[in-house]
């Protein structure tokens, strides 16, 4: 037996009717001794008034109240003394003679039972050493006997026996079915179909529906990432077949001429060989970042000093092509992490924005430190990098720190770029527990914000 829902079903059905079937008997030999106790006393009062009767006022009185008896509390009774001989009372049915016998033959009370009748015999001590016995015939009460009744017992068992499946046939699918949802959806995600999902949904709350709904969450991710990985090999091959393509027309018109034409030619394909370097370079530093293969390195870093350097070594690249950089504000910060992967993150958000500031304009820079929460628990450096260029559209917003997002593919190709800086340094960030986000500044260029959690006990 392989199926989970067999096993449940199985082992609560025989268990419930286990457990019905002990009750039901416990029940009954309660009931009988509640019962032959209950009619013994009653028995006694009522044998030794009508006794009393018979020795007082005769045969006739006595007569009189066993049929007050009779009609009141519906039982027959008669008086017999120590031989058997009937004193007072109705003649006795069979049953009722025979429980008379046996009190005559044992000396004790005599108590029978059949489907719908109990008989008692009871002796009566008399003060005068005479031993009288009083013989009752009742009738059952209706509905008491509950749930087995002698005769019926077999029906109302199997009525119970399969109730019991029912019921447990209900609930081993109720625990199951969420079971085989999702092995139907793992089996289907295992398969390649990665939009495979149990759908859980909300209705349900317990262990079960959290179970499924973390898978869909898993299988959610698994489908986000494989889609990312797609659109990044085709644009990769998209990226890498363009200096492709100028390198083998470069080397073509290198072989048909000669002199200065030959030597731009050479100079056009080492030109596109430092792009591909380049771009191969930036490809690699994102897939370590992407793995967490940089998390080895973690060392404290004087975040205004490394800002200063990026920005002196940008203003000196940025004044060659009528630009410039300039840190406006700097706080002491302080930080852990990997030195070589952040001065890579703030150096290609600074490099960026002095491609897109317009010219003869400055790219402001601005360090500070930032304390948040109620209990002024959090402290991050805030690095803000403002460029005075024409913006971005603010639906792509979220989109330029995708690998290969161009806002403008002939403008950007044009400034020489891979694509890659932006997502390199969002990646950075993030592994170092930041984010990074960019909006249009009121006035006009883009605001390039960077957040990076403080090392503890850093100010």
């Amino acid at each position: 037996m392989r199926s989970l829902f067999f096993k449940i079903f199985i082992w609560f059905w025989v268990a419930m009717a286990l457990i019905v079937l002990v009750h039901s008997l416990s029940a009954m030999m309660v009931f009988d001794s509640g019962a032959k106790g209950f009619v013994g006393g009653q028995l006694a009062m009522h044998g030794v008034a009508v006794a009393e009767i018979y020795e007082l006022r005769g045969k006739d009185q006595a007569n009189e109240y066993l049929k007050l008896l009779e009609r009141n509390t519906r039982t027959r009774a008669g008086l017999f003394d120590d031989s058997g001989n009937r004193l007072a009372g109705s003649e006795l049915t069979d049953d009722a003679r025979a429980s008379l016998q046996d009190a005559i033959a044992t000396g004790n009370d005599s108590f029978r039972q059949t489907a719908k009748t109990d008989y008692l015999a009871k002796w009566l001590e008399r003060p005068n050493a005479k031993r009288l016995i009083i013989v009752s015939e009742s009738g059952r009460p209706t509905g008491v006997r509950l749930p087995f009744m002698p005769g019926i017992w077999y029906v109302q068992f199997i009525a119970v026996f399969f109730t019991a499946g029912a019921l447990c046939y209900g609930l081993a699918r109720y625990f199951t079915a969420p079971l085989v949802k999702l092995r139907q959806a793992t089996r289907q995600l295992a398969a390649g179909n990665l939009s495979a999902r149990v759908e859980a949904g909300n209705r349900r709350r317990d262990e079960l529906a959290d179970l499924g709904r973390d898978f869909d969450e898993m299988a959610e991710r698994i489908q986000s990432l494989m889609d990312a990985q797609q659109r990044l090999l085709h644009d990769i091959s998209h990226e890498l077949r363009s200096p492709l393509t100028r390198l083998n027309i470069a080397l073509e018109l290198a072989r048909e001429s000669d002199g200065e034409e030959a030597r731009w030619a050479l100079e056009r394909i080492a030109r596109e060989a430092d792009r591909l370097n380049d771009l191969i370079n930036q490809l690699l530093t994102l897939s370590r970042l992407e793995s967490r293969a940089s998390s080895q390195a973690n060392e404290a870093i004087d975040l205004k000093r490394l800002v200063e350097e990026i920005v002196f070594d940008a203003d000196f690249e940025a004044h060659s092509r009528n630009r410039a950089v300039r840190l406006i504000a700097a706080s002491d910060c302080a930080i852990s992490g990997n030195q070589q992967l952040l001065h890579s993150a703030i150096e290609n958000v600074v490099r960026n924005a002095v491609t897109y500031t317009t010219q003869d304009t400055v790219v402001e820079v601005a360090l500070r430190c930032e304390t948040t929460g109620e209990n002024h628990t959090s402290s991050h450096a805030i690095i803000t990098v403002l460029d005075k260029g024409q913006g971005v559209p603010q639906a792509a917003l979220a989109d330029i720190f995708r690998p290969f997002y161009r806002v403008a593919d002939a403008r950007d190709r044009e400034s020489g770029g891979t694509g890659l800086g932006l997502s390199i340094s969002q990646r950075a960030v993030e592994f170092h527990g930041g984010r990074v986000k960019a909006t249009n500044a009121p006035n006009a260029g883009l605001l390039v914000e960077i957040s990076l959690p403080l090392a503890k006990g850093a100010k």
